[in-house]
């Protein structure tokens, strides 16, 4: 990280800031990788420490940086892509490759609105299915999976009485259906305390809500409510959800 001195700039001296911090984090530093202290920046950049901090709480902000607790400052990981197209026909989290992990299930009756989409009674139980979704060995999503016993017929209560084993098999079941489509939508959350602990985050930290109904056999077969850091997550769209323009790309043409 070079030691030049920042000039008069019309835009507040830490946006400036920023942007220079961006630039060297991308060209000087790996992901993982812990920053220089606050004091020993604040000389290299001839700012005040104060400066400093508003623009390494920008930068975290933004998903660039993370405070970690025993460690410091360390270079964040690309921000995972949630791809929300609704084109796709196969089960978000049922590959090798996906990185969702499966931490708990119980029998419960839904939310009113997911009983509704689901079509079942509002005393009805259904499975609730609590996963989480890993990226650089950090949790970036909690999920919970409302399935009813309809759309996993062949369940064993018996094989799977309870806990993780008992939500993969659920999961496993429900990757049998044909699944003829989905609907999906988003909205920025704040973090509620379940999630905000499973997150890794203060309740009331903005979140992205992803909502999606899986269409199968006529019918809604699961609904899933996932909530993503919006701190470590940027949303896809088109058919594929494969589009390749990262957020520091973004950031660099913007400079």
């Amino acid at each position: 990280m070079g030691t030049t001195q920042l000039e008069s700039v019309p835009e507040p001296k830490y946006w400036h800031l920023k942007t220079v911090l961006s630039e060297a984090l991308d060209s000087d530093f790996a992901v993982g990788e812990v920053l220089p202290n606050e004091r020993e920046l604040a000389a290299r950049f001839g700012v005040a420490r104060a400066t400093l901090r508003q623009a390494l709480e920008q930068l975290e902000l933004e998903g660039r940086l993370q405070r970690r607790r025993g460690v410091g400052t360390t270079v964040a990981p690309p921000r995972l892509g949630v791809a929300v197209s609704t084109a796709q026909h196969d089960w978000s989290g049922g590959g090798a490759g996906e990185a969702w992990q499966p931490v708990d299930c119980q029998s419960a009756a839904a939310p009113a609105a997911v009983a509704d989409a689901l079509d079942v009674g509002g005393e009805e139980l259904v499975h609730i299915v609590r996963r989480i979704r890993v990226s650089h060995g950090q949790t970036v999503a909690a999920e919970l999976l409302y399935v009813p016993s309809s759309s996993v017929p062949e369940l064993s209560a018996i094989d799977t009485p309870s806990g993780s084993a008992r939500a993969r098999s659920i999961v496993r079941e429900l990757h049998r259906l044909g699944l003829d489509g989905q609907d999906r939508s988003v909205e920025l959350g704040s973090a509620r305390a379940d999630d905000a602990k499973e997150l890794d985050r203060l309740p009331g930290a903005p979140v992205l809500v992803v909502t999606t109904r899986y269409l199968a056999a006529g019918g809604t077969a699961a609904v899933s409510i996932a909530t993503y850091r919006a701190d470590t997550c940027r949303l896809t769209f088109g058919d594929s959800g494969d589009v390749e323009i990262s957020h520091h790309d973004q950031q660099r043409q913007a400079s």
